[in-house]
């Protein structure tokens, strides 16, 4: 790859060409990890997650009229409820439910611009974020040890759980010890290298690979033509409550840009746009089959390392990633990726989604001798990690809401409705 070192390319400016390919390929294997950890944790095809990150990350920058440098790639807040989905509805309610985080987004953008963004503060508090991201790492938990422990024949296997340690080792030491833009990509290099552990162990089949033909067009799932979106409606209630939390976390993206490219995206193009960008980034992924989707942080440092923040860099991430999509070798690389290594990343990549939501409430100074901040983290962070979901109806129309769509909920409800002081505290 060309050395871009020295290369500096503000929003507007266009790369030569090898620029534009270095400098674009860096990008993309900067979210690369991350956004296809999503699709293999949730059983879903990182070929069509490639795409519609790709394909949104156009949209997005569409949108917003060429003006802001973001990349769309795989949430991970909407892990627990799309394997919640998976497991109840299949695919067609975790298609439903990405539709309908698409259109809170939307309609989110909608009252924006009727009557402006202080609302969202009001009705997303710290206090209410903090533990609810924290609950979305936590609740994780489980389902990562899983993976680290339990072998293909369902018992124990001493192998996976040495395959799963020695990636979370490596996983940290690139994150500690590597620099510059090795230094962002951690999650990439620790698939890798446990991925090459999985094999030294016997872990990996590469069958499939071996029988896979270089061009295979994702297999997408379309509304009306493979599923009816109408018979899954119950799952707009599992997911879309969780797209306000994702809300707060554009805005902080977008205060982090207005930092570092020195502009105000908050009026140019305006956060109704950026969130309508957003929105109809999801809503794409789910018409096609892919995850929910939102701007990564990632990209963010590699433009504060690189200093190029060129929108026409991040286009050609998004090209880059539309075009691997179709690599019908590479979809059946990701997917033999054990389930020993995703564990392994997972313990240390929940910890720090845990360990952000701690975060939140920490530098925002929560007073937890307040009743109503005590309240509200306890409720949910009990919820929410054990997980005390509500199941409606019965048979072939059962609808389960995950406790993190109910602490989530619940979090909203609790700081709206407690006063500020307790009678004890007056």
């Amino acid at each position: 790859m060309q050395n871009t070192r020295d290369v500096v390319l503000d929003i507007d400016d266009k790369p030569k060409f090898f620029q534009w390919v270095g400098l674009s390929l860096q990008h993309m294997f900067s979210m690369f990890g991350a956004t296809v950890l999503v699709p293999l944790l949730v059983g879903l095809n990182p070929g069509i997650a490639l795409f519609s990150s790709g394909v949104g990350t156009l949209l997005h920058i569409f949108i917003t009229k060429r003006k802001i440098p973001a990349y769309m790639g795989s949430s991970f807040a909407f892990i627990i409820p799309m394997t919640a989905l998976m497991k109840t509805t299949g695919y067609p309610g975790v298609a439903t439910g990405v539709i309908s985080v698409g259109i809170v987004y939307l309609i989110v953008a909608l009252v924006v611009a009727w009557i402006g963004s202080d609302w969202i503060d009001k009705l997303l508090p710290p206090i209410v974020v903090g533990p609810i991201v924290m609950v979305i790492g936590l609740s994780l938990a489980g389902s990562a040890a899983q993976s680290a422990t339990i072998g293909a024949a369902g018992k124990y296997d001493l192998r996976v759980f040495a395959v799963a340690m020695i990636t979370l080792g490596l996983t940290i030491l690139f994150n500690t010890v590597l620099g510059g833009f090795l230094g962002l990509i951690p999650i990439l290099l620790g698939i890798v290298g446990g991925y090459i552990a999985a094999v030294l162990f016997g872990l990996v089949d590469f069958q499939p690979v071996l029988n896979s033909p270089w061009f295979a067009l994702p297999k997408f799932e379309l509304p009306f033509v493979n599923y009816s979106p109408i018979m899954h409606l119950g799952a707009i209630i599992v997911m879309a409550p969780l797209a306000l939390v994702t809300i707060t976390e554009h805005l902080g993206h977008l205060m982090v840009l207005d930092q570092l490219t020195g502009r105000d995206f908050f009026k140019n193009p305006g956060l109704k746009r950026t969130l309508a960008g957003d929105g109809t980034a999801s809503l794409f992924a789910g018409l096609v089959g892919g995850p929910a989707v939102t701007s990564y942080g990632e990209n963010i440092g590699v433009m504060a390392i690189t200093k190029v923040h060129s929108v026409y860099v991040l286009m050609g991430a998004a090209v880059f990633a539309i075009l691997f999509s179709f690599v019908g070798k590479l979809s059946a690389l990701i997917q033999s990726i054990p389930g020993a290594v995703t564990g392994g990343v997972s313990f240390l990549l929940f910890g720090v989604i845990a360990a952000s939501g701690l975060r939140i409430i920490v530098e925002n100074k929560i007073d937890f001798d307040k009743k109503k901040n005590l309240m509200i983290a306890s409720s949910v962070l009990v919820i929410g990690i054990g997980n005390a979901y509500l199941q409606l109806g019965s048979g072939d129309n059962i609808v389960q809401f995950s406790g993190v769509a109910i602490a989530t909920v619940l979090g909203i409800v609790l700081n709206l409705i407690l006063p500020d002081k307790a009678r004890s505290e007056k």
